[in-house]
């Protein structure tokens, strides 16, 4: 979406006495529809007020791989204290100390119980940072946000020894940033992510978010956490039917068989709710369709309202089909609400949100 730039007087004509051409910051949020961002809106130090955070966890259900002993249930059965699944005692192999008495009781056949150790978690995070990313019209991009987002989940599943990396994913490249853990890493990642060069707008590039949900799934195996932020808009794509898969879904759910995967959708509140501004030139940063629209006209705001829903509820219905987590979250509003709230209601629904398919280990 696009709104005509700042005029000075007619060429040819001098200024009038006291005239100043308005420059980007009179616009206020209005500057990063005008021309692109050449600034973070959004500093390093709001990116995740800890004070606000400190009293909730994200809730891990996923069994996990790993080494370092932590906070979270491993895959493969170890010492611990958490109890796994009785079996038939192997003499010779197993200790009789960890004979399950009452299995055995019930049975007449001697079972032992294992124990399931604790193991560390791995957090990737995937930033879209394509150019429908760069729009925002609430003095925040949609980018920006993206990365508080990141923020948020970084310090609220931050435990002794867990690690948080990220992919930066841009038209023509995916770059990874390795995971490390520590709270000065996670400090280092997001700088990192605020710092990256903007996109312009119809820059070219094979790289879709289909392809890089595929790459985060090849080359990181270990299970864990997967975040990917987005606005799930795929350039060219017009289908509002929900039936019709995007080309992201498959991939989204391949990646969900083996991870925990939390979808976070990134939008500007003038991306589904038109404003009445008179005719406005509606663009596409990523293709080349431009048309000027009568906003003034209620019918046609209605029509655009009812499309951009209709898009939204496409997206929605994608990733709960993928089996993912699926947070909104709105340039307008306040993201660690949104979060928090997430978070709260999400510890009812996470087993079964991500209950793997069967035949497939937890």
């Amino acid at each position: 979406m696009s709104y005509p730039p700042p005029q000075g007087p007619p060429a040819g004509f001098p200024p009038p006495s006291g005239f100043a051409p308005p420059s980007a910051a009179d616009y206020g949020a209005v500057s990063s529809v005008i021309g692109a961002p050449t600034k973070i809106t959004i500093p390093l130090n709001k990116l995740a007020p800890e004070a606000a955070l400190r009293r909730l966890e994200l809730t891990i259900v996923r069994r996990l791989e790993g080494y370092l002993q932590g906070d979270h249930l491993g895959l493969l059965p170890g010492p611990g204290t958490d109890a796994n699944d009785a079996r038939v005692y192997r003499a010779g192999e197993d200790d009789v100390r960890k004979i399950d008495w009452a299995v055995t009781a019930r049975t007449t056949v001697p079972y032992v119980r294992d124990t399931m150790a604790d193991r560390e978690l791995e957090v990737w995070g995937l930033l879209d940072v394509t150019p429908s990313m760069n729009w925002g019209t609430e003095g925040v991009t949609k980018r920006d946000l993206g990365i508080a987002a990141i923020a948020t989940i970084g310090f609220l599943s931050q435990k002794m020894g867990d690690r948080f990396g990220g992919y930066i994913m841009r038209p023509e490249s995916l770059r990874r940033l390795p995971a490390r853990s520590g709270r000065a890493a996670l400090y280092a990642l997001l700088r990192k992510m605020l710092e990256e060069p903007m996109v312009p707008d119809h820059a070219r590039g094979e790289q879709g978010l289909a392809h890089a949900v595929e790459q985060l799934s090849r080359t990181q195996r270990r299970r864990g956490l997967r975040v990917v932020v987005s606005d799930f808009l795929t350039p060219g794509d017009h289908e509002l039917d929900p039936n019709v898969e995007p080309d992201w879904e498959r991939a989204m759910r391949r990646l969900a068989i083996r991870n925990q995967v939390l979808a976070i959708e990134v939008v500007d509140r003038r991306e589904i709710e038109f404003p009445n501004v008179g005719d406005m030139l509606i663009r596409d940063p990523e293709t080349d369709f431009e048309r000027y629209v009568n906003t003034a006209d209620s019918d046609a705001r209605a029509r655009m309202d009812a499309a951009s829903a209709a898009q939204r509820e496409r997206i929605r219905i994608s990733l709960r089909r993928a089996g993912v987590g699926h947070i909104q979250l709105r340039t307008d509003r306040d993201w660690v609400q949104d979060i928090a709230r997430f978070v709260l209601a999400y510890r009812r629904v996470a087993s079964m949100l991500h209950a793997p398919p069967q035949g497939v280990s937890r």
